[in-house]
C-alpha cells in the first residue's frame, strides 16, 4: 500500500514469561503462541482493528479510534484470563503514525511498545492521550499509575491502568501465577571497589548466596549462568523476573578495600517493585561468612519460608573459617567459570591448590579441582592418565571430608559415566547429587544425557526440562538438552533447541552443530552442511571438524572429507584430536577397517565420546548392523 500518515491507536500485547517457558517446554510454548493468535485475531477484527504483525510472542495492531482499541484490549484480556493458560500485558498509545507496505512506523509505535513493557502481568496500560479520550466513557475506567522516562522517548510518559470490571461490577484482581511463588534470582553483586580485579570477590559472594539458597526445600533458585547473564545490564527487574520465571530478585554491591568491606543487599518483589529487605553492612573481611548467613536468613524471613533445624544447618553450612583460603577459592572459581580452556583451568587449579594449602580440609576447593581435571580430560587438553587420577583423588578426598556436597557427587557421576562406563554407579551418584541439591542444574543436565544414552527416554526428557527451568540461559544446559533430544529421537525439539541456542549465542558453535545434526538426521544434507560449516568457523577444532568430515564422506565429497582427515591426523600429534574423532570421519568415508581400528583405540583409552557410539548410527547407517560395532557397544555396556 502507498505511504500514508494517520492518527491511530497502536496496541502491543505480550505473553508474560514466554522466554522462560520456551526454556522449560518448547512444545507448550508454541501451542500457547498459536492459542494467543486464535484469541486475538477475531477480537481485533471485531473492534475494527488491523492486525499488523507478530513480534516473537507479541502482537501489534492498530485501531482508528481509541475506544475500539481499549475495548478490544479488555475483551482480549478477559478471554485470555478465562483460559487460565497464560497472562498478557498490553500497552496502547495514540499518535500520528506512518502506514506503509502493511507496516506502521513512527515514535507512537515505540511509545506503545515501551508502555506495554512497563505494564504489570495481566494489566492494560495506556498513555495519557488514550486516557483523555476514554475518560468520559462510562464503561471504561482508568487510574494513574506512574510517570516514567521510557527508552528512546524524549519526554516522560504518564501511564494509566485500565480497570477491568467483572460481571458483578467489581474490579478484577490481578495475581501473579502460582508457578512463580517461592522463587528467587540472585543477580551478580556489583563490584564497587576501585580495583576491577576485585570482581572475583563480588561474583563469589553472589554465587555463594545462590548456593546457600539452593539448599532450601521448596524454593526455586535461578541458576548462576542465567542470573549472571544480566551482569552489567540495567534492565527492568520485572523483565528479568519473567525471563527467569521468579518472583523475587536479590541485588547488591560489594566494596572491598584491604580488610574493610561494605556490602549492600536489596530483595525486591518482582510484581510491584517493593523492597522486602534492604541492608548495608560495614564490616571486616573476617565477618564475610556472618554477612552471607544474615542475608540468606533475612531473605527467607522476608518471603516467609521457615526452616527447621536440619534445613537451617544445611543452608548455613560453613566449609572454611579461613578468609585467605576463601578468597583463593573464589579466585579459582572465577577462572573456572570463564571456561577458557587449558590456561583457564590451570589458573583455577593453581588457586584451588593454594586454598587447600591454607585449609587442608576445604572440601569445596577439592570439588573445584575435580571439575577442572575432568574437563581437562574431556576436552582433550590432557591425556587421561595425567588428568583422571588427579580428578579421582580430589573427588575421593572431598567425599571423605564431607559426602553431602552435591558438586562432589556430580563430578564422581560424570567420571563414572563418561570414563569408567559404570552406568549403575553413575546413576546412583547423579541421584545422590540431586537429592542433596534439587536446584543443581548441571546435575539435571548431565543426568538427562546419561538417561538418553541408556535409553530411558521419558526420564531423560524430564531432566533436560528441569535443567532448562533452573538455568534457562546456560549454554551448557541448552547444549545438553539439544543432544538429549537427539538421543530420544525428538528431532523437532532438537531443531528448535539448536535455533534457540543460536539466538542465545550466535557465536557459540554449539547451536550450529546441533541444528546441523538435526538437519542431517532428517536427511537434509545441504542444510546440515551449512550448519556444520558455521560451527567450524566458530570453533575450528577436532570435535567440530570430525562432524564435518563425516558428513562430507556421507555426501560423497571424498576429497573434502579426506582434507578434514589430514587435519585431524595432524591434530592427533598434539592431543587435540581423539581416536573417536578420526574413527567417525573414516566411518563417513565407509573405510570400515580404519574406522574399526580407531574405534577400538578409543575403547581402549576409554574416550568419553565412545558412549555416543550407537547414537551415530542415526547418521551413519552401516554402524547399526556392523558386528564389530555391536560387539564394541556391548563391551562398553550400552543397551
Amino acid at each position: 500500500m502507498p505511504q500514508s500518515r494517520q492518527l491511530a491507536a497502536i496496541m502491543f500485547t505480550d505473553i508474560v514469561g514466554y522466554t522462560a517457558l520456551m526454556g522449560e517446554d518448547e512444545k507448550k510454548a508454541f501451542e500457547l503462541l498459536n492459542k494467543n493468535r486464535l484469541i486475538q485475531k477475531p477480537i481485533i477484527e471485531q473492534y475494527n482493528g488491523r492486525w499488523i504483525k507478530e513480534l516473537g510472542d507479541g502482537v501489534m495492531a492498530s485501531f482508528n479510534t481509541v475506544s475500539d482499541a481499549v475495548n478490544a484490549a479488555i475483551k482480549i484480556m478477559e478471554v485470555c484470563n478465562a483460559t487460565k493458560d497464560f497472562q498478557l500485558r498490553i500497552g496502547i498509545h495514540q499518535s500520528e503514525v506512518v502506514f506503509e507496505n502493511e507496516d506502521v512506523f513512527g515514535d507512537g509505535v515505540n511509545i506503545a511498545s515501551r508502555i506495554q513493557s512497563a505494564a504489570k502481568p495481566g494489566c492494560i496500560y495506556v498513555s495519557e492521550s488514550v486516557h483523555h479520550n476514554v475518560s468520559n466513557k462510562k464503561d471504561i475506567n482508568t487510574k494513574f499509575i506512574k510517570e516514567e522516562t521510557l527508552k528512546n522517548v524524549k519526554e516522560p510518559v504518564r501511564m494509566y491502568e485500565v480497570i477491568i470490571i467483572n460481571s458483578s461490577g467489581l474490579p478484577v484482581e490481578n495475581k501473579m501465577k502460582n508457578i512463580l511463588q517461592n522463587s528467587i534470582a540472585v543477580l551478580p553483586f556489583a563490584n564497587m571497589s576501585s580495583d576491577p580485579e576485585q570482581e572475583y570477590f563480588s561474583d563469589g559472594i553472589s554465587e555463594d548466596i545462590i548456593n546457600m539458597l539452593a539448599q532450601v526445600p521448596g524454593l526455586k533458585v535461578a541458576g548462576r549462568t542465567s542470573s549472571f547473564s544480566f551482569k552489567g545490564k540495567n534492565q527492568d527487574l520485572r523483565v528479568i523476573g519473567e525471563q527467569l520465571s521468579v518472583n523475587h530478585i536479590l541485588e547488591g554491591s560489594v566494596r572491598k578495600s584491604g580488610n574493610k568491606l561494605r556490602i549492600t543487599a536489596q530483595l525486591i518483589n518482582v510484581s510491584d517493585g517493593y523492597h522486602l529487605y534492604s541492608e548495608k553492612f560495614d564490616r571486616e573481611l573476617e565477618d564475610i561468612f556472618e554477612i552471607q548467613d544474615e542475608i540468606s536468613l533475612a531473605i527467607l524471613n522476608a518471603i516467609k519460608i521457615k526452616l527447621f533445624a536440619e534445613d537451617k544447618q544445611a543452608v548455613l553450612k560453613r566449609y572454611t573459617d579461613n578468609t585467605d583460603a576463601y578468597q583463593l577459592y573464589l579466585l579459582g572459581r572465577f577462572h573456572y567459570n570463564k571456561w577458557a580452556g587449558l590456561e583457564g583451568y590451570n589458573k583455577a587449579i593453581e588457586y584451588y591448590t593454594q586454598a587447600i594449602e591454607k585449609d587442608p580440609d576445604y572440601v569445596l576447593a577439592y570439588t573445584g579441582l575435580a571439575a577442572c581435571y575432568l574437563n581437562l580430560w574431556f576436552f582433550s587438553h590432557l591425556p587421561p592418565d595425567e588428568s583422571l587420577p588427579k580428578m579421582k583423588e580430589a573427588t575421593v578426598k572431598s567425599l571423605s571430608i564431607d559426602d553431602e556436597i552435591a558438586e562432589s557427587h556430580v563430578s564422581f557421576a560424570r567420571m563414572k559415566f563418561w570414563y569408567e562406563w559404570d552406568f549403575e554407579g553413575a546413576d546412583k551418584e547423579f541421584n545422590r547429587a540431586i537429592d542433596l541439591n534439587p536446584n543443581h542444574a548441571e546435575a539435571h543436565e548431565q543426568y538427562g544425557m546419561f538417561l538418553g544414552i541408556t535409553e530411558r527416554k521419558t526420564d531423560a526428557e524430564l531432566q533436560a526440562k528441569k535443567a532448562l527451568g533452573l538455568d534457562p540461559f546456560s549454554l551448557m544446559n541448552n547444549w545438553g538438552a539439544g543432544w538429549t533430544y537427539w538421543m530420544i529421537e525428538d528431532y523437532i525439539r532438537m531443531e528448535q533447541q539448536g535455533k534457540k541456542l543460536i539466538e542465545l549465542a550466535p557465536d557459540f558453535y554449539g547451536g550450529h552443530l546441533i541444528l546441523g545434526t538435526a538437519m542431517w538426521t532428517k536427511g537434509k544434507f545441504d542444510e546440515a552442511l551449512a550448519g556444520l560449516e558455521i560451527a567450524v568457523v566458530h570453533n575450528d577444532g577436532a570435535f567440530t571438524q570430525s562432524w564435518l568430515g563425516c558428513l562430507l564422506g556421507i555426501m560423497g565429497e571424498q576429497q573434502r572429507a579426506k582434507e578434514v582427515l589430514y587435519k585431524l591426523l595432524e591434530m592427533e600429534k598434539t592431543l587435540t584430536a581423539r581416536n573417536f574423532d578420526l574413527a567417525i570421519v573414516y566411518a563417513g568415508l565407509s573405510e570400515k577397517e580404519k574406522a574399526h581400528q580407531y574405534f577400538q583405540k578409543g575403547f581402549e583409552k576409554h574416550e568419553g565420546m565412545m558412549v555416543f557410539l550407537q547414537q551415530w548410527s542415526k547418521v551413519v547407517p552401516w554402524l547399526k548392523t556392523d558386528p564389530e560395532i555391536i560387539a564394541l557397544a556391548k563391551k562398553i555396556g550400552l543397551p
